[in-house]
């Protein structure tokens, strides 16, 4: 982290100093249960919590400083060490923007460089996160988001993890109305800004996918003309943003595209559901070969989006190629492959879903349990506004026609995915409903059998990644370290 003293706080948040001026703090961090001694903790209001009401447990913990929106006393009635601001999340992003400016400064002024990668679209940002990071990690010092960090909050988090001998800062930028992607890159002023795709994923936020596209296409924006824009040239609607940046624009299509610079030829799956394909550069080299181990052709995407990216950072094409075939999946909950010890194998992609990923997921399923039987526990699609139902109707009628073995829709919110399917011909066994996870967990733990496939898949707050986890564990009390989970 930069070092900031508290009265350099208060200068650059506009807030009101009421602490020793010449402290110091080493992290800063939003969760009370995450500070440590030294610790700057931010006290933020949240939609389910303030977080004012943690202070006392914040500097238990060791915190020095609390960034505030109202003055708190300790217990014994004196006032906590704080800064006191009119906004903490917008005081967050103001020092967080200055520390991106120094880190910039004092690399050049040692001869050196920060490269700043921004990355957006409705689908895949996570994993393409991992990718590019685990390829610049090979090259110099790369602090990149924990998890989905990608928000107003989540991106200070990241920044305030550099510091003067961070070579790649790669920051995730999501976004749930028009504005808020140009906030961040305003904040961070990347020099790569990836753009992977635009769906439907928050339409009913947004008001229309053509708001999802506006909104997206901030990122590309927010370039300089030295920049550079990575598009994903097979969505239309991306590739339209081509017109909207001043910065040099580097294609990518695993759908043939002429204009394309960076390519996937030659795309197929190997026996495990990983991507193969023969990655194309603009260096115009012979294309290197790339056998992934990430499930799901529909990677095939973000390892391309990685390759762009890395390669318009100036990484060789032949560590691109090396990286994207020895990364496996590094976050939690996305195509993440269990073998259970009693043959059943469990696919938990339930950490977010949306109807493009959906259907994604559930042609995986359909390709690896070909001579096996296969389960879709699925539940809702969130924020979808006015399409959800036709959206959940389409993915049901989607599991009937993959002759996908048994299909248990969890969840009210997604009971019209349930009726699609038995429109469609699913009936009797085939297909089931649970009104809760709990329910669900009873059908699976009683019927599953040695050889079946199961997938697991929903919206984040539906909470189904928790019930993959419980059916992941074998039905015996084998310690989990035992258990061979493939990532």
């Amino acid at each position: 982290m930069i070092a900031f003293t508290a009265a350099e706080i208060a200068e650059i948040t506009s807030g009101r100093l009421d602490a020793d001026p010449g402290l110091t703090p080493l992290s800063v961090v939003t969760d009370s249960r995450e500070a440590t001694p030294g610790s700057l903790y931010v006290a933020k209001p949240g939609e389910y919590a303030d977080g004012h009401d943690f202070i006392d447990a914040a500097f238990g913990a060791g915190a020095v400083l609390a960034l505030v929106e109202r003055p708190v006393s300790a217990p014994d009635g004196k006032a906590y060490p704080s800064i006191v601001v009119d906004d903490a999340v917008l005081a967050m992003g103001a020092l967080a923007a200055e520390a991106v400016r120094r880190i910039r400064a004092a690399r050049a002024a040692a001869g050196e460089q920060l490269t700043v990668i921004g990355i957006t679209g409705s689908a895949g940002k996570t994993t393409t996160k991992d990718l590019l990071a685990g390829i610049l990690a090979t090259q110099g010092n790369t602090v990149a988001p924990q998890g989905s960090y990608n928000g107003e909050v989540g991106v200070p988090l990241t920044v305030f993890r550099a510091g003067t001998d961070t070579r790649y800062l790669v920051i995730e930028m999501g976004a749930t109305g028009i504005g808020h992607i140009r906030y961040l890159a305003e904040m961070v002023k990347p020099d790569i800004g990836v753009v992977l795709a635009v769906g439907t994923a928050h339409a009913g936020e947004f008001g229309g996918v053509e708001n999802i596209a506006l909104a997206k296409g901030e990122m590309v924006e927010g370039l300089t003309a030295a920049g550079t824009a990575i598009i994903n040239l097979d969505d239309e609607r991306v590739a339209a943003m081509r017109s909207r940046t001043s910065a040099a624009v580097l294609g990518f299509s695993a759908d043939g595209r002429a204009d394309a610079q960076v390519q996937a030829l030659n795309v197929d799956t190997n026996a495990g559901g990983g991507p193969e394909f023969d990655l194309q550069l603009p260096d115009g080299a012979a294309p290197r070969h790339v056998s992934s181990r990430l499930i799901g052709a529909h990677h095939v995407g973000n390892l391309l989006a990685a390759a762009a990216a890395a390669w318009g950072a100036g990484v060789p094409g032949d560590h691109i190629a090396d990286s994207l075939s020895n990364q496996a999946a590094a976050s939690r909950w996305r195509m993440e492959r269990t073998e259970r010890q009693d043959g059943v194998t469990v696919i938990n992609d339930a950490y977010n879903a949306n109807p493009e990923s959906m259907r994604a997921a559930l042609r995986t399923l359909a390709d690896l349990g070909r001579g096996r039987r296969t389960w879709a526990v699925l539940g809702a699609m969130l924020e979808l506004g006015d399409d959800s139902i036709r959206e959940h109707t389409a993915v049901g009628t989607q599991v009937v026609r993959l002759n996908i073995s048994r299909l248990l829709v969890v969840g009210r919110e997604a009971r019209a995915l349930y009726v699609s399917a038995v429109q469609e011909g699913s009936w009797g066994d085939e297909c089931l409903f649970a009104e809760t996870v709990d329910e669900a967990y009873e059908v699976l733990d009683a019927e599953l059998q040695p050889g079946d496939l199961v997938l697991f898949k929903s919206s984040n707050s539906v909470g189904l990644r928790h019930l993959g986890d419980r059916i992941a564990l074998p039905p015996t009390s084998t310690p989990a370290d035992e258990r061979s989970t493939l990532l």
